[in-house]
């Protein structure tokens, strides 16, 4: 260990009663850190048996702590949550919009707060968390340099990497952090684990899903908080009400609907917020769920904005929108001169993809990269036109110019057939 990273010999790590964070707290002490355990209690809630799930989730992060022989603290963010992420939520989902909660999370509780409790009430200017992900500061904060500022890199275990989800982070957060598991692939991580006998923790299931759910069924869990507001569900090709929902907030473009007594498949294209309707297709390959534009909010870059976006106005970089989705081209533009793009602000970014992407949908984020750097992310306002509009608009344009074209070619034989002579027009 460098003389630099001695300099930040107490680490304050994010326990969560899983295997990540255990062996994150074991790598840690090996590397001879003074390690401190703290489990983040972000929500209250019980799941609908009446069992509280971060009070088994605490339970193991103790066990951890205590086998470990490292200090345990709990802290209570559920303020925090519900002001910066819950209630923001609820209010992207009555509007339409599906967000992301986890990048909310990090970005609003596990980082920023987490590091001003480790700095006020621990004595710690160092956290650590058991995400996959590594940072241009090295391992052992090594190359710390503030003046540099630091890069968000991917993991080396590509399939876990969660770069993803910690790309609206601040950077003065990320200049802090640790990542013990950047480094290692998943199932080194698990026989660590059960080499050092945390059998408790090993073999355990990866958490999914929205925490603060569970096992419930989303649709129950969000109408507790959203009052219905029922609705159509409207085939877009022939404008036929299909069927009937209770409301926008509870569907998500690209969801299939089951709809009773319909034979076909029909899958959310679209949400119309001023009508209530749900625009649905039939079949999941259908037009109107893929298209090649995306517009965004200004983008929250990691380290800072690449010279390229300045230099030439564009930045040719990969893209994704959903944590397991592969990586594809795309290109990034500060102005738009694509018609379909209405009421240009400010900032706002058009993302033109390689190729068609399905369900792109308002209110995720989409995260950019360079080589193994996260550069940043930025909010989805909506999806340009989808190739069903575009056949539409191209079907239009053809039969418009065809008219054209007959009455241009109407008048030419008006203008060229001789006139009547005057005795023809005496007679």
């Amino acid at each position: 260990m460098s003389k630099l990273a001695r300099r930040f010999s107490r680490v304050v790590l994010g326990v969560s009663g899983g295997v990540d964070s255990a062996v994150s707290a074991l790598l840690l002490k090996r590397r001879g850190y003074e390690v401190i355990g703290v489990f983040m209690r972000n929500w209250d809630e019980k799941d609908e048996k009446g069992h509280c799930t971060a009070d088994t989730e605490a339970e193991d992060a103790e066990w951890v702590c205590q086998k470990l022989d490292i200090p345990f603290h709990e802290v209570n963010f559920v303020k925090e949550y519900w002001n910066d992420v819950f209630l923001y939520m609820i209010e992207e989902y009555k509007t339409g919009f599906t967000p992301n909660p986890d990048i909310l999370c990090n970005r609003h509780v596990k980082f920023s707060p987490f590091l001003k409790h480790a700095q006020e009430h621990l004595n710690s200017e160092i956290i650590a968390t058991g995400h996959y992900a590594r940072t241009s500061f090295g391992e052992d904060l090594e190359y710390h340099n503030p003046q540099k500022g630091a890069k968000l890199m991917r993991a080396i275990d590509r399939l876990k990497d969660q770069t993803f989800f910690l790309s609206q982070i601040p950077q003065r957060s990320l200049q802090q952090t640790m990542f013990p598991l950047g480094e290692y692939n998943k199932a080194v991580v698990r026989k660590i684990a059960a080499a050092a006998n945390l059998d408790r923790v090993a073999q355990k299931r990866d958490s999914t899903g929205i925490c603060f759910i569970g096992s419930r069924d989303f649709q129950d869990f969000i109408s507790e908080y959203i009052e219905d507001n029922p609705g159509n569900f409207v085939d877009i090709d022939t404008r036929e009400i299909v069927g009937t929902h209770k409301g926008i907030h509870q569907w998500t473009v690209g969801q299939r609907c089951h709809l009773g007594g319909k034979r076909k498949a029909y899958f959310v294209a679209e949400k119309n917020v001023a009508t209530n309707d749900i625009l649905v297709v039939a079949g999941s390959d259908h037009p109107a769920l893929f298209t090649s534009t995306i517009f965004t909010e200004p983008i929250h870059w990691v380290h800072r904005p690449p010279s390229q976006i300045f230099s030439e106005g564009h930045l040719d970089c990969m893209f994704r929108f959903q944590n397991t989705a592969p990586l594809m081209q795309c290109v990034l533009t500060t102005h738009d001169v694509n018609p379909w793009h209405r009421s240009p602000t400010q900032n706002n970014m058009v993302v033109s993809l390689a190729k068609p992407l399905r369900a792109i949908t308002p209110g995720q984020f989409a995260v950019f990269y360079l080589g193994d750097e996260c550069v940043g992310s930025a909010r989805i306002i909506r999806p340009g036109p989808s190739q069903y509009m575009l056949n539409v608009d191209n079907c239009r344009n053809r039969i418009l110019e065809e008219r054209a074209k007959q009455s241009s070619f109407s008048l030419k034989q008006k203008r060229n057939s001789p006139s009547p002579s005057k005795e023809t027009q005496k007679d």
